[in-house]
């Protein structure tokens, strides 16, 4: 679908890339995956034409849609978010203005026998009949289903896009891009600004319903789930692997190692030449050879090899005095912004030693409880921080906090202490700051590199209560990957909360979800709690139905760790068992409800194949059927919303 032959890219006297060539065909899913600086975003932006090569050839076919979501972009604050997503459909409603024009005059003329009024009716069928393969009369429901799948609520869609953040307003503009069902999908970080639900839900998109997707991404779990193959942009040059990106950091280890033997090899060959050239320049009798040599030497071109991997750097917290036995304990805790309740009746308990996780929805009360904890907001209940607990926080305004006039290296050198100290190059070399970047002064940092130093600082300053929001939105996997290990032997206590399912795997052994209003605990970690319900049809999968969870849990009580039988008697017994039938049965509606659904999602692109071929294309038969599975399916869809909802209701 999208050729790329020669490519060039020349920014300074060392070139970005230089003569890559590869080709993006369709179903493709590719990582493109690299170094901070090695030109992922570059590359992305030449593919989609708004960047153009020093030289070489950059071919897609003309009728090929291609849909790009950049990190940064500009946003318009002037309409709702409907009608923000509704510009995906320009093209539909252009048509639908056409048809409409055509059946106006159809309706005008009387001339019905005439060559002329024949050719009109002509034209309105074909024309009709493309505007109904383009799904036109199931646009709301689509664009509803798209931006509900990333995370809005069905009453958000009538607010004004300004009354959103950045993040949630970049939702809107990868649902339009997702909407316009483009050939070629062209994503850098996409999963920035979205929490767990919304990143499943997309990978679940991507996996069936779109055609060819580039991606970056330091979503480990992300690009692991939706990517088949690799192109890993190093020392100037793209390396395809046909594997995902697990295989590919195997593979990748391999031809490094291959390389060094390589590189070692060739450094003692030209050393050897070198010393001849020395030993013999000036003897008359070796004049030839070591002519011969100089030659050889001139010849050869150096084996560059990939920049040392610092993922293996250990980062080990400084030693710290110990906490009480419980660093933090909430009753009954509640937050409430006038008549908006963030959440009520929290009650937890965090031990000394624990990792937990706070997840959940975007704007549910995560960081505010953080905050609640800090002391930095008031709130109703009881919070008691532990005796002799120190708090270290990261949050995304801690990089604002940061010395301006110092450098990089200056700002680590403050506070490292120890040993640690002979060890700060490699710290920041690990974290993006290698070479001449440690030189740079803090107010010429971006906002994420100010964010990553902030990391840093933390990492070395003697807390026994490690507080983290979002802490690995800046950092590329191999600093995530440093960062984990710092944590994973950290001797205190950890609240994280991440969307990040990779970093936390492993990582956490508790799981605080926050959702309407309340909190709730769950035993085990991340993927523990995203175990999905068994369901035979998930294996085909379902575009329209989010992936299902299973609820294991139970909200936390007031009085403390709650469970055991059901109180009241026989009489409550009997009303358990009456709701486990209930349940059982609602859980079967909603299976039958998926299977009917990836039956005829099968079957839509079955049709979708057979329509695509010129001699099918006016099969009014197929056309018929597939308006009408279409028809269908936006009715069970909103069957299957029906009976989870009822299905919800019974597990609560």
């Amino acid at each position: 679908m999208i050729s790329v032959e020669g490519l060039s890219v020349e920014f300074s006297a060392k070139p970005l890339f230089k003569n890559v060539s590869f080709v993006v065909n369709d179903r493709d899913r590719i990582a493109l995956v690299g170094k901070n600086g090695a030109g992922k975003s570059t590359l992305l932006k030449i593919l989609c034409g708004m960047q153009t090569p020093t030289s070489g050839v950059v071919s897609v076919p003309q009728d090929t849609v291609v849909g790009y979501l950049p990190q940064v972009m500009v946003l318009q604050d002037d309409t709702t978010v409907r009608q923000e997503a509704q510009k995906a459909f320009a093209d539909v409603a252009r048509m639908k203005e056409r048809v409409e024009r055509l059946e106006q005059q159809l309706n005008e003329r009387t001339d019905y026998e005439s060559d002329s009024y024949m050719a009109l009716v002509e034209r309105f069928t074909q024309e009709h009949d493309r505007y109904m393969m383009m799904g036109a009369d199931n646009c709301e429901a689509e664009l509803e289903r798209t931006l509900v799948g990333l995370g809005f609520r069905r009453e958000d869609l009538e607010r004004p896009t300004s009354e959103f953040s950045g993040g949630w307003r970049m939702r809107i503009e990868l649902a339009k891009i997702l909407l316009q069902r483009p050939d070629v999908l062209l994503l850098d970080e996409p999963t920035n600004h979205l929490d767990i639900d919304s990143i499943r839900w997309l990978e679940q998109w991507l996996q069936q319903s779109a055609k060819a997707v580039v991606l970056v991404s330091h979503d480990r779990a992300f690009i692991n789930n939706v990517t088949n193959r690799t192109l890993e942009i190093s020392c100037g040059s793209v390396v395809d692997y046909k594997v995902k990106y697990d295989e590919y950091v195997v593979l990748r280890q391999e031809r490094r190692e291959q390389q060094q033997r390589a590189y070692e090899n060739q450094q003692k060959e030209m050393q050897e030449m070198r010393q001849f050239i020395e030993r013999f320049r000036y003897q008359a009798t070796k004049a030839v050879q070591v002519q011969q040599k100089i030659k050889q030497l001139e010849k050869i071109v150096p084996i560059e090899i990939d920049e040392i991997d610092t993922s293996a750097l250990r980062l080990k917290f400084p030693p710290c005095q110990r906490s009480g036995d419980f660093p933090v304990i909430c009753e009954d805790v509640r937050k409430a912004y006038g008549a908006h309740e963030v959440f009520s009746r929290v009650n937890l308990t965090i031990r000394r030693g624990e990792k937990v996780a706070f997840v959940g929805k975007n704007g549910e009360g995560k960081s505010t409880l953080v905050k609640c904890i800090m002391g930095e907001i008031p709130f109703d209940g009881h919070l008691k921080v532990g005796h002799n607990v120190q708090i270290g926080y990261f949050a995304q305004n801690q990089a604002q906090l940061l010395d301006g006039e110092l450098t990089v290296f200056q700002t680590i050198d403050r506070v490292a202490r120890g040993e640690i100290r002979l060890k700060i190059n490699d710290i920041l070399g690990a974290f993006m700051f290698g070479g001449e970047e440690s030189d740079k002064k803090v107010k010429v940092l971006s906002g994420g590199e100010r964010s990553r130093l902030a990391m840093i600082r933390l990492l070395l300053e003697p807390v026994n209560l490690l507080i983290l929001d979002e802490p690995t939105n800046h950092l590329d996997m191999a600093s995530k990957d440093v960062l984990k290990e710092a944590i994973r032997a950290f001797d205190g206590t950890a609240i994280i909360v991440s969307h990040d399912r990779e970093f936390l795997d492993g990582l956490v052994s508790k799981v605080y979800e926050f959702g309407g209003g309340k909190v709730r605990e769950h035993l085990g970690g991340i993927y523990d709690w995203l175990k999905p319900t068994p369901n035979p049809s998930r294996g085909e999968g379902s575009t329209n139905a989010p992936v299902q969870q299973k609820n294991t849990s139970t909200p936390i009580p007031s009085g403390g760790a709650g469970g055991g039988l059901p109180s009241g008697g026989a009489d409550g017994w009997a009303a358990h068992k009456e709701q486990q039938k209930a349940l059982r049965k609602a859980e079967r509606a909603v299976e039958d409800s998926e299977r009917k659904i990836s039956q005829m999602e099968q079957r839509l692109k079955e049709l979708d194949q057979l329509l695509m071929d010129p001699k099918n294309a006016s099969d009014m038969t197929l056309v018929t059927e597939y308006t009408s599975i279409k028809s269908d399916l936006d009715k069970e869809v909103e069957r299957w919303e029906q009976l989870s909802e009822e299905m919800e209701k019974l597990r609560e």
